[in-house]
């Protein structure tokens, strides 16, 4: 099935569904080690590999997937996703930033926007989320979209590389 073609407006951002035509921005944070080592995927070496992730997320899998293009300039400057999750009932959300626009806001606009979404087209009130314990600024997020803390867990990268432990948040907003 085709990809979802949902956009959420912000504030100051537009969030929209991506494609293979977004691989030069989206590489820009993909390829960057300081981003990268939060998230589950390794830090990406080969565009090919980007194209084919960009590729295979064109066909929708159940989770609404949007990049986040910053209204000022036009610029796709992250991504993130929501849909059910692994905990029975409630919607994970998830986000990724280029490394430049840390601490400015966007991660956490962007997640209440996706939140928002999810309550007014599903109906979703439980919601669950969780970062790399190393990653504190992601939990502030987290608080700041109506989530707590509720216990420890783990990740691996999907390359089998490393293992990290997770804080892990959820609510019902």
């Amino acid at each position: 099935m085709k990809a979802h073609t949902y956009e959420i407006r912000t504030e100051r951002l537009l969030l929209r569904p991506m494609t293979e035509a977004d691989a030069e921005a989206v590489w820009k944070w993909v390829s960057d080690e300081r981003v990268a080592k939060y998230m589950i995927y390794p830090t990406y070496k080969d565009k090919e590999k980007l194209h084919e992730w960009l590729r295979s997320i064109e066909e929708f899998n159940g989770e609404y997937l949007f990049g986040y293009v910053r209204l000022s300039d036009g610029e796709l400057i992250g991504s993130g996703s929501i849909g059910p999750d692994h905990k029975e009932g409630f919607w994970g959300f998830g986000y990724n930033l280029r490394y430049d626009c840390w601490g400015q806001g966007y991660a956490t606009e962007a997640a209440k926007a996706m939140i928002e979404f999810a309550k007014d087209k599903f109906g979703i009130t439980h919601f669950a989320s969780r970062h790399a314990e190393p990653n504190i600024a992601s939990g502030h997020v987290m608080e700041k979209c109506g989530l707590h803390f509720a216990g420890y867990g783990e990740f691996e990268k999907i390359d089998g590389s490393c293992r990290m432990r997770t804080m892990e948040y959820e609510g019902i907003l």
